[in-house]
This record gives C-alpha cells, sequence and structure tokens, in this order.
C-alpha cells in the first residue's frame, strides 16, 4: 500500500503573490479544502507545505502556500506533483478505493484462478471501468460494479471478480 496519494498537479502560476493554479487528480477537487498540509515531490525530496488558502477556478484548484508570498518562490514548483499522507487523505466509505491501492492488484476469477494484473482504473461517469492485463497480455475491461467485482482486499493486493457474459471476447 502507498503511503502517500497524489491529488494534483502543479500547473502554473497564479497572479504575483505566490499561488498556483493546480490540476486535481483526485475525484472530488472541493476535498482540497480540508487539506492543511501537502508535500511537493520535488525530484529530490518531498517538501512540505502548509496551504495558507484554496479558490477554485473552472476545474483548476488554486493554492497558497504559507511563507511562499511571490511568484518568484513558487515558479519551481511548476509541474511537480502534488501528495498527501494517508493520515491526511480523505476518508473513504464502504467499497471505495485509492486508485494507487489498486493498481498492480492480482486479480482472480470466482474460481479462484489468476485472471491477471489490475493496470488502469478508467473513470466513465456512470461507473469506473477497471482494465487487467491478462499474461498473453491481451486486456479484459471489468466495470466496477457490485455484480462483478466480488471482493477486495488491499492488504493482499487481491481482487476477485465475476465476469458477465461477453467480456472475455
Amino acid at each position: 500500500m502507498e503511503n502517500r496519494l497524489q491529488v494534483g498537479a502543479v500547473a502554473s502560476m497564479h497572479g504575483l503573490a505566490g499561488e498556483v493554479k493546480v490540476f486535481p487528480t483526485t475525484d472530488d477537487p472541493k476535498r482540497f479544502r480540508k487539506l492543511k498540509e501537502v508535500l511537493l515531490d520535488t525530484g529530490k525530496e518531498l517538501l512540505p507545505l502548509e496551504v495558507e488558502h484554496v479558490k477554485f477556478f473552472k476545474q483548476m484548484v488554486i493554492l497558497k502556500f504559507r511563507g511562499y508570498d511571490r511568484i518568484e518562490d513558487v515558479q519551481c514548483f511548476k509541474g511537480k506533483s502534488l501528495y498527501v499522507t494517508r493520515e491526511n487523505a480523505v476518508e473513504l466509505a464502504e467499497n471505495e478505493y485509492f486508485i494507487a491501492d489498486l493498481i498492480g492488484m492480482t486479480v482472480e476469477l470466482e474460481d479462484g484462478s489468476i485472471l491477471g494484473t489490475l493496470t488502469d482504473v478508467i473513470a466513465t461517469g456512470a461507473n469506473d471501468v477497471y482494465e487487467v492485463r491478462r499474461k498473453d497480455g491481451k486486456s479484459v475491461l471489468i466495470p466496477a460494479i457490485r455484480s462483478c467485482i466480488l471482493a477486495v482486499d488491499v492488504e493482499q493486493s487481491r481482487m476477485r471478480v465475476h465476469l458477465l457474459e461477453g467480456l472475455m471476447e
């Protein structure tokens, strides 16, 4: 299990007072309102940054970090990823999972045989779809619905699925 979870990436600067525009990588950007601290991946280290205030503009989140008051202070943040620790992540409802915990899971069929490895989670609007890479290199797309996803064990990194008729074709 990942200890840190990506919540966004710094896209550009916003104004001259040290604010940055962040492209959110979370399903609910409003969650940024509750963040007190994020970790900026500089490429060399994880730099803790205290969130001073949050605004929203179109699909972007505008963040201001305490102690970074000029555009020159934050220009080096452009293109860098922002993370939170698992302790600072949002609470998940029952049967909700972080994508970082799902990627790489071993996916098995109802009979216990191995189908493959979960390689991607595709958001479709109605429900997510899990892409599973089989041993033969082919992919299977499985809708993330209760009738298909029978069990998820994040600790063991395993998922048990039921394949609806026609999914393997």
